[in-house]
């Protein structure tokens, strides 16, 4: 007798839905195709011949054995005191008890929900928010209560209402946030920070894109906050905070090599976690990640991609000023990888998008990232991963799209 597999499948798999921006980027295969839809990094910047020499000195050094060897779960122990020097200088004091290895941000984001959520637990997020997140703690039965967000990020005048409702915790991307590329302004920060504490309710801090900073000055981590109005001044962090980055966006990808700061109860509980998805991280990956870093190589690389995405984030905002109705709006990140558009109502951004395929450019509707619905005519471009003529081609090709659209839907209005 045949298996009926649908019938086997677990209750958590019925939340379980594919990534819009995982199935757009199936479209990158074609070489015409100009996509402003996935979050990837330039492949021109990937530090290639590092790599190579980094790799060799790993593999050949006296203990180069221990590259390939099973290691520990909470990650390679000199990379995670590196993480740690490396944040102080942002302001944020912790030790290697406090740092956790992850194989990328993506499974943080899982093992945090493998461990806080329970069927029916209400997160608080962003609206709109970071769809990896909602992807990963869907399969735990999360219910999401969303705060709007400004041009100065989430609306903190309108988190005390969310409070109330009794959230496992709160969900937040200060810096150059995904999809919006907004910045959470000093002062939210410290409001966020501050109604946190009041309501005993722990926040989740993604920071990806914190050191692709291309104009302005850099603003305190919310974990840093949490520490100084705690007047914690030791190197352990037992704060409110839970804080993820990655090297996804300053090294390569592909490595899936990422980093958690937590409390260090938060940290075993993660361990335990991790050790029933992949035991731990590629320790070949973790050294040779630790060996590229030495001798400053790290900060000189991360100046030049910021030179570069620099170039392409105005490119692209010079080509919309350019090619796009008046009546669109959009964001200006001061850094990160994506930017938001704003498609006057009643524009549909998926209907411009099956239009906008034909004309060979790509792009992810908002919708996507709205947990609670809303955001239909919105839409996330990202500027990384073009050159800037392909950039301004790409938006080019867009512009004709919207020009259809928007110039029927403001026809529509007039009408009525």
């Amino acid at each position: 007798m045949q298996t009926l597999w649908e019938h086997r499948f677990a209750q958590r798999t019925e939340r379980m839905a594919g990534s819009a921006i995982r199935e757009l980027l199936k479209l990158t295969e074609n070489p015409d195709i100009i996509s402003f839809a996935g979050g990837l990094p330039a492949p021109e910047v990937f530090p290639k011949d590092e790599f190579l020499a980094a790799a060799a000195r790993v593999l050949t050094a006296e203990n180069g054995a221990l590259a390939l060897q099973y290691g520990a779960t909470e990650g390679y122990r000199p990379l995670r005191e590196m993480i740690a020097r490396h944040t102080a200088r942002y302001g944020i004091r912790v030790n290697a008890d406090n740092v956790m290895i992850t194989s990328g941000s993506q499974q943080a984001l899982d093992l945090l929900g493998k461990i806080f959520i329970n069927r029916g637990d209400r997160i608080v997020v962003e609206a709109p928010t970071y769809l990896g997140a909602l992807q990963a703690w869907n399969a735990y039965g999360a219910e999401y209560v969303t705060v709007p967000m400004d041009e100065y990020g989430m609306r903190t005048d309108e988190l005390e209402k969310a409070l109330r409702t009794g959230p496992k915790f709160i969900y937040a991307l200060p810096n150059f946030q995904n999809p919006s590329g907004v910045t959470l302004s000093l002062e939210r920060r410290q409001q966020l920070v501050a109604l946190a504490e009041q309501y005993g309710v722990p926040l989740v801090e993604d920071d990806p894109y914190g050191q692709l900073r291309y104009e302005g000055e850099h603003l305190p981590a919310l974990v840093t906050l949490d520490a100084q109005r705690a007047g914690h001044c030791d190197s352990c962090y037992t704060g409110n905070v839970i804080y993820l980055s990655t090297f996804s966006k300053i090294l390569a990808p592909g490595l899936r090599v990422a980093w958690v700061i937590a409390p260090p109860n938060v940290i075993q509980k993660m361990v335990l976690a991790k050790q029933g998805a992949d035991l731990q991280t590629s320790t070949f990956n973790q050294m040779t990640i630790y060996e590229m870093s030495q001798g400053g190589f790290l900060d000189r690389h991360i100046k030049e991609m910021r030179q570069v995405y620099r170039a392409r984030r105005d490119a692209m905002l010079s080509a919309m000023q350019e090619h796009f109705p008046h009546a669109v709006k959009w964001t200006k990140p001061a850094g990160g990888l994506f930017l938001w558009g704003i498609l006057p109502e009643g524009v549909n951004a998926r209907q411009v998008l099956e239009e906008a395929v034909p004309e060979k450019v790509a792009f992810v509707p908002g919708a996507a990232f709205y947990p609670c619905g809303k955001g239909e005519n919105t839409l996330r471009l990202n500027f990384s991963n073009m050159p800037p003529a392909k950039i301004h081609d790409g938006i080019a090709r867009l512009g004709r799209v919207l020009e259809r659209y928007v110039g029927e839907a403001e026809t529509e209005k007039i009408l009525a």
